[in-house]
């Protein structure tokens, strides 16, 4: 299998693949990640073994973080094989997949990487873990699926306050709001999720496949749903607030190892108000 940039791909057997992120130091999503995971989901949708892949993170404070907003101007402008943008293109045809994704989460995960997750089957975490939406407060907005996502997840009261607050969410709290599976102690973690990757990877393909499919006739938000957001997204940068907040963000030591992505939440809390 190919060598991946930020992330990288264990056949651990014919049935079940690994996933493991690591992008340092702090996990962010760059544009050759957004590359390269519809690309990594051609390969999962070729292997014809394949019932489930586990995706986790080669950093504990880390899971997956959000987008590296210092290269915005770099975002890649090609179409995925489903016509919509790469990240779109990934996140909705994994949901579809015949393979079942879950994220076995450790410490931050935040915007386009919690979006990311949300478009996985399932998702478990450490106590450790850390869940934000940090968009609003950086005068943008969720643009990779978390908008579509999180009130089928939340429902709309808790997705709204999500999305508003742009703050961290304890795992414990994540696990019940529904944002997550299940959150158990940190040493509990991979026995946890590796035995059910394990227990549904030893069924058979047929009957996850459709098992799947059918539960995702009621809980998945369409491609043209996501795009939407996705596009006013990449618009947001333009607007006066985010073109006065992220500069002020990135001095304090945003897309960088600091304090600030440590503590995401409890900074962007901490901004000076808007003028409007």
């Amino acid at each position: 299998m190919k060598p991946w940039t930020h992330f990288s791909v264990t056949e651990e057997t014919r049935s079940l693949w690994r996933v493991t992120f690591d992008s340092p130091p702090i996990n962010l999503v760059s544009p050759e990640m957004l590359i390269e995971l519809p690309e990594l989901v051609d390969k999962m949708e070729a292997a014809s073994g394949l019932r489930v892949a586990v995706f986790e993170s080669a950093n504990p404070d880390y899971f997956l973080n959000h987008y590296d907003t210092s290269r915005v101007a770099e975002t890649p402008k090609g179409l995925g094989a489903s016509g919509h943008p790469l990240l779109i293109d990934a996140s909705t045809r994994l949901s579809r997949l015949p393979v079942v994704s879950i994220a076995k989460i450790r410490g931050r995960v935040r915007g386009v990487g919690s979006e990311l997750t949300q478009a996985m089957d399932m998702r478990f975490a450490s106590e450790s873990a850390l869940f934000g939406q940090p968009e609003v407060a950086n005068g943008n907005l969720p643009g990779g699926g978390g908008l579509e996502h999180l009130p089928l997840l939340l429902g709309r009261a808790r997705a709204l306050e999500v999305v508003l607050s742009s703050d961290d969410y304890a795992g414990e709290l994540a696990e019940r709001y529904g944002w997550v599976n299940r959150t158990v102690p940190d040493s509990e973690l991979d026995l946890l999720v590796d035995s059910l990757a394990r227990r549904i990877a030893s069924f058979d393909k047929d009957s996850i496949t459709e098992a799947k499919k059918q539960v995702n006739r009621y809980t998945l938000p369409s491609g043209d749903d996501l795009k939407s957001s996705y596009d006013i997204y990449f618009e947001s940068f333009g607007w006066p607030g985010s073109r006065r907040r992220l500069p002020a963000a990135e001095s304090a030591g945003r897309n960088q190892p600091s304090d600030y992505e440590m503590r995401l939440g409890y900074h962007l809390g901490r901004q000076p108000e808007g003028d409007s």
